[in-house]
């Protein structure tokens, strides 16, 4: 079968054997490129990338994949907090396990995650992405009635702006480039927050950022800090006098209501316009290297960019 792997600059495609051994098989139909697929780059993993994917069983039920294969018995899987189990890293797909940038992989059955009516399984690669910021504002307790705004509109601030707007929240969200504030609009946000917000969602990953979201949170607000962070950053000064609320958010997890992977297959089957506005490129898996190319280069217009196998 066919596999994408980094070479230590770029990516390759590469002929490998069809995966054998426990789990279930599923036909990929789409992968996303995200913006830590890009940041791995060089580090030339032996892996197989690709963690946003959707595809078929053999018996062509549709699905999207859920790429954390937690361990079930650390202490904090057994607390129920399986996006902090203690082996996350090394059971991640597409970082210490094959991802899916390939013809097909095998996966546990507990990381199948069901379409619901209206979702597209050619869409349903935005199902981990979009977990991701459902999963923060979760956290973050974000309920109907906030004032919501959204620092940086890659694809996990426009997945914040949909699972804002799922809940019936007004939110405005500060912008950089063209198609990122296109689709904004899309999605039914504003642009160029102004006054103070209950919740603040950083999706930008930079310092600046943060300086950001502590001038537009209220006294007391909460911040969702739902980027990653590849370099070391400060808060502004005296940052501390708005009391805000830190919150904190990685993957996707779940709660005594359900799944976030679950409700972001919901969300995504509620709202269309969000898949319409979110991915902007497609390509066929032979076509790899160009597409990375394209989702490193916001000037191309690129917000989420979608390998068909």
């Amino acid at each position: 079968m066919r596999a994408v792997r980094s070479n230590g600059t770029g990516v390759d495609v590469v002929d490998l054997p069809a995966p054998e051994g426990d789990g279930v098989r599923v036909r990929t139909r789409a992968a996303g490129i995200c913006g830590s697929d890009l940041h791995m780059l060089g580090w030339a993993l032996p892996q197989t990338i690709g963690h946003e994917l959707s595809g078929h069983l053999d018996d062509g039920t549709p699905v999207a994949i859920w790429p954390l294969a937690a361990c079930g018995v650390c202490d904090r899987c057994l607390a129920g907090e399986v996006t902090q189990c203690r082996e996350a890293v090394s059971r991640s797909l597409g970082v210490g396990l094959d991802g899916g940038m390939a013809d097909e992989l095998r996966v546990s059955e507990a990381c199948l995650v069901p379409l619901p009516n209206g979702l597209d399984v050619a869409d349903a690669a935005l199902v981990e992405p979009v977990s991701c910021s459902e999963h923060a504002l979760r956290r973050a307790g974000v309920a109907g009635s906030d004032r919501v705004a959204v620092v940086g509109a890659g694809a996990i601030g426009l997945s914040a702006v949909a699972a804002a707007r799922w809940r019936s929240c007004t939110v405005d969200v500060d912008a950089r480039h063209p198609a990122q504030r296109d689709a904004v609009t899309r999605m039914g946000g504003g642009l160029e927050p102004t006054g103070e917000y209950d919740v603040v969602v950083e999706a930008a990953g930079t310092a600046g950022a943060i300086e950001r979201a502590v001038e537009l949170v209220r006294p007391g607000g909460t911040i969702a800090l739902v980027a990653s962070y590849w370099e070391p950053v400060t808060f502004p000064q005296f940052f501390t006098m708005k009391e805000p609320r830190i919150v904190t958010a990685t993957m996707h997890g779940h709660d005594a209501t359900g799944r976030d992977v679950d409700a972001a297959a919901q969300l995504l089957a509620d709202m269309p316009e969000v898949a319409a506005a979110m991915i902007t490129h497609r390509f066929p898996l032979d076509e790899a290297p160009r597409a990375f190319a394209v989702a490193a280069d916001r000037a191309s217009g690129a917000i989420k960019v979608v390998l068909e196998p």
